[in-house]
């Protein structure tokens, strides 16, 4: 299984798990949400998931280091600042959101539950390497960072007891 890792751009992944969605719309019947709510909804997750992984990828350029996921030893700066304080990965929090964005689209819990599939096949093929490599690459620096923002933003929902750690 390890011969997935770093393989297939996280963009590219967006698409694919986008036309899976479709594809179990057109299997599995969705349900019916009144248009103003679903539309307002899915505009606002695309959005909101576009802006994050933008911001993202501008703090990448300012600083400097490479926006390449396929290549994560080749980072020259761990960035931490802005967006990153919030989450270790924000331009794969705002594919999800654009994800459960087209899930609200096609009105189908059905194809939102894809989104699963998603953060699963982010979190094993993408960003573990990533860790190890950034870990190699910045040593305690990243460690320290790992304690300070989560892998996704689980913290804004289940915030650690004092004195607990959190799972990454």
């Amino acid at each position: 299984m390890d011969s997935l890792e770093l393989k297939i751009p996280p963009v590219i992944l967006v698409i694919l798990f986008a036309f899976l969605m479709l594809v179990v719309d057109f299997l599995i019947p969705g349900i019916a949400l009144h248009p103003a709510f679903q539309y307002t909804l899915a505009t606002l997750l695309l959005l909101a998931g576009a802006a994050i992984a933008i911001a993202g990828v501008r703090h990448f350029r300012k600083a400097r280091t490479t926006v390449n996921p396929m290549s994560p030893e080749s980072s020259a700066n761990l960035v931490t600042e802005g967006v990153y304080r919030v989450t270790r990965n924000p331009m794969y929090v705002g594919f999800l959101l654009v994800l459960l964005g087209w899930a609200t689209v096609l009105s189908n819990p059905a194809s939102a539950l894809l989104s699963v599939g998603f953060v699963l096949y982010m979190n094993r093929f993408q960003i573990i390497p990533e860790e190890r490599a950034l870990q190699t690459l910045f040593g305690e620096v990243y460690a320290n960072y790992k304690q300070q923002a989560p892998r996704w933003v689980s913290w804004i929902v289940f915030k650690p007891a004092a004195g607990t750690t959190e799972p990454h």
